[in-house]
């Protein structure tokens, strides 16, 4: 796993969101101020900050730029090298993917023993979500990673009473049944004052997340902050968080309010659809891992001895997939990246059914499973399984981060040096990388008219995807000679 992350890191240009999160780190780091990105708070900002600071790249404090300009200016335009910069930024997440990697072997070995934690290892690391989201500098990964962290600790601490809100008091009330009714009152207030304890610490943990940025608190929202009115705007005017937080609460709640546009299996909409995620994970998941998902969750809740740990691994991603399924951004599986962590601990479980073939039958859908993953190498953001055809295929059921996250533009750099010197370029690419830093002198082809357009036309397929009008006009007029990291098609028109 750790070679296959490096190999992406090293191989891909920056993702759409990562020159936003670098170059946020590198303010911390410079300015100590929270002033861009508020919509994500600091914590796994400062993770990548490792990384920035060892790349110690050159900052530009005078800039006033928003926060795209910015990870644009800290990149491309300040005398920095992208390739460097990127690297050591994504170095921190790396590690972090790994580290989590022991969480979810020490937790399935809890439950199923130590081979049933090593299922549960190579159905992490073998998952094509987490390799491709676990090397880039992005915040998803962190996100579940801790997560899945803290689920398990709770799982560890549930015979005790300092654990965390809500699965708490259920755990320590249970664990009392049968008691007498004194001892049953004494069971609850403690459950009530140890989840009260952890929730101030994890209010504690917000707090010094912001204050190690910046210690004075200042906060000068460099972009705009929409209102939040109703129930909403009532939940973040009571949150006792800094007000960065609160502002960056409302910028979510703004930009779910976006009627955005979505695409699955040829379907161009506006707005969202329920079941987006679900289909997703589908096709993004090799199959051997679904039925290693499958086989595990029932085991979960099937086997006696193993049910206890159902709330505590299967509840909190169901529950977190329905609230995701309800958003309005069907951009990707990234929305979802607990799921494979999650699911990669159950099944482990697999294991806990005394079946006589239940052993050959785990290791045969393991070595399905690290066949299409080392198949799909080091493609691994674009990919999807053999009953969807496979990586190649993917940009025609999904689109964005799924498949084309602007990753490729350094490929696509070296295949137009390789194959198409001196050819006349046309390009219409959807990321945050310069093309021309790269060597790529093209021209828009929606800039002039279409009888203008001759020569290589390079659409990103996620554009490709969405195309309509004039795009459109100009794919219909040109046939397919190339494709580049799965995700940028290269015609002749």
């Amino acid at each position: 796993m750790a070679a296959a992350m490096v190999t992406t890191a090293l191989q891909q240009t920056p993702t759409i969101d990562e020159p936003v999160y670098v170059a946020t780190a590198a303010d911390y780091l410079h300015a100590h101020r929270v002033r861009h990105n508020p919509e994500h708070p600091p914590l796994g900002k400062l993770v990548v900050a490792v990384g920035v600071a060892l790349a110690d790249p050159h900052v530009d404090r005078s800039f006033t730029g928003d926060q795209g300009m910015l990870g644009r200016h800290l990149l491309y335009e300040s005398g920095n090298d992208p390739w460097q910069v990127m690297l050591w930024a994504r170095l921190p997440v790396i590690v972090l993917t790994l580290l989590f990697g022991f969480v979810v072997f020490a937790f399935a070995r809890e439950l199923a023993g130590a081979v049933g934690g090593l299922v549960a290892l190579a159905s992490y690391t073998l998952s094509p979500d987490v390799v491709a989201h676990g090397s880039l500098a992005t915040l998803d990964v962190p996100t579940a990673g801790f997560l899945l962290t803290s689920v398990w600790l709770l799982w560890r601490a549930r015979r005790r009473p300092l654990v965390l809100p809500v699965l708490a008091g259920v755990s320590v009330w249970c664990a009392g049944a049968g008691a007498g009714t004194a001892d049953r009152r004494g069971r609850l207030l403690r459950a009530i004052g140890g989840a009260a304890v952890v929730a101030l610490i994890a209010l504690a943990v917000v707090w010094v997340s912001y204050l190690a940025v910046d210690p004075r608190l200042r906060w000068t929202p460099r972009q705009h902050v929409p209102v939040v009115h109703g129930l909403r705007g009532l939940l973040v005017h009571l949150s006792p968080f800094p007000e960065s937080y609160r502002d960056g609460m409302r910028i979510q709640f703004g930009l779910e309010n976006r009627p955005w546009e979505g695409f699955l299996f040829g379907r161009v909409y506006t707005g969202s659809l329920w079941y987006y995620l679900p289909v997703a994970l589908l096709v993004k998941t090799p199959l051997g891992l679904l039925a290693l998902w499958a086989a595990g969750a029932v085991a979960v809740v099937a086997v006696r001895r193993s049910r206890p740990v159902a709330p505590y691994l299967l509840a909190p991603p169901a529950v977190l997939l329905a609230a995701a399924m309800q958003g309005s951004r069907d951009f990707g599986t990234r929305y979802a990246l607990f799921v494979p962590m999650f699911l990669a601990v159950a099944a482990g479980c697999v294991l806990v059914v005394r079946w006589r073939w239940a052993p050959a039958v785990t290791a045969a859908l393991v070595l399905f499973l690290a066949v299409s993953s080392v198949r799909t190498y080091p493609y691994y953001l674009p990919y999807s399984n053999e009953a969807f055809g496979g990586t190649t295929r993917t940009h025609l059921h999904l689109h964005d981060s799924n498949v084309d996250w602007g990753q490729d533009l350094g490929r696509l750099a070296d295949r137009l040096r390789e194959r198409h010197r001196g050819e006349r370029v046309w390009l219409v690419y959807k990321g945050s990388g310069v093309p021309s830093w790269y060597g790529i002198e093209a021209s828009d082809p929606l800039a002039v008219p279409r009888h203008e357009v001759r020569g290589l036309l390079v659409v990103s397929d996620s554009a490709v995807a969405k195309a309509k009008g004039r795009l459109a006009e100009l794919i219909a007029g040109s046939r397919v000679i190339d494709q580049v990291g799965h995700s940028i098609t290269i015609y002749r028109r």
